[in-house]
């Protein structure tokens, strides 16, 4: 089965218009945009707000992914939205997804930020660069497909 993203990124290819609209994040909380201070919130990441506004203005859905829940859940919300940023999702794939035993907990997203990776969290300035470099990465494609000459090339092997 062919993704809605695939067919996106085929059709921003085809048009030119390569962006992040689209694509899903899942973003962990503690250890992530803040510092690990649970149950408290902890201390801002560096350019952890400003980073994620990014994202969103680039089209991203954003979806915060975290162990948090009831208050200290809605704390962190809170606490996001207090500094600009709105997620699409929160513990959910999507907005009015409603949580039971037939509804798997792992979320469907194209990438996810996490302090838990393997190697641990690089910072957010890391985390930018891997993001634009995404877009960068699929212009490069874009340039490559559309010049005909290029093209022509690869078809006759010469």
């Amino acid at each position: 089965m062919v993704s809605i993203n695939f067919i996106n990124f085929t059709l921003n290819l085809i048009t030119g218009m390569v962006d992040l609209r689209g694509i899903k994040i899942a973003v962990d909380f503690d250890g992530t945009i803040v510092e690990h201070e649970y149950p408290a919130i902890g201390k801002e990441k560096l350019f952890a707000f400003q980073t994620l506004k990014k994202m969103i203005e680039r089209g991203v859905s954003l979806i915060l992914w975290t162990f948090r829940t009831g208050k200290e859940l809605n704390e962190a919300v809170e606490f996001c939205r207090k500094n600009g940023v709105e997620f699409y999702a929160v513990n959910k794939n999507y907005p009015e997804e409603v949580f039971d035993k037939s509804t798997s907990r792992k979320i469907n997203a194209d990438i996810f930020i996490d302090d838990k990776n393997v190697g641990g969290f690089p910072g957010w300035g890391e985390v930018w660069q891997m993001i634009d470099m995404y877009e960068l990465r699929e212009l490069e494609v874009q340039k490559r497909f559309s010049a005909p000459t290029n093209l022509l090339k690869r078809l006759m092997g010469k």
